[in-house]
């Protein structure tokens, strides 16, 4: 069983940023991050594998980026140039034999 913390929610103002990090307890191929707003789906924001290959949601290029260490089990997501739509409780995800999730963190943006 992978275990997932997550940390670096919060508040920011619109234009601010913040930096996402989740630790897993092993090794994991594909990492990322998924959000879901209030009254809406949870949908993929960026995922990146072992490798460094990356995706990302149209809504996101151009302000996120995902970066992983392998050596810490751990990835990141800087997010700049937050708008409020960003708000959302996001998740870490890391798929190997299964798909497993952190509990999520809220990021809060504020116009």
């Amino acid at each position: 069983q992978v275990q997932l913390v997550e940390s670096g929610g919060g508040l920011v103002q619109a234009g601010g940023f913040l930096r996402l990090s989740c630790a897993a307890s092993g090794s994991i191929n594909v990492m990322g991050w998924y959000r879901q707003a209030p009254g809406k789906q949870r949908e993929l924001v960026a995922i990146i594998t072992r490798g460094g290959n990356t995706d990302y949601a149209d809504s996101v290029k151009g302000r996120f980026t995902i970066s992983r260490d392998n050596a810490k089990n751990t990835v990141y997501l800087q997010m700049n140039s937050l708008k409020p739509e960003d708000t959302a409780v996001y998740y870490c995800y890391a798929r190997e034999i299964g798909a497993y999730w952190g509990k999520g963190t809220l990021v809060t943006v504020s116009s």
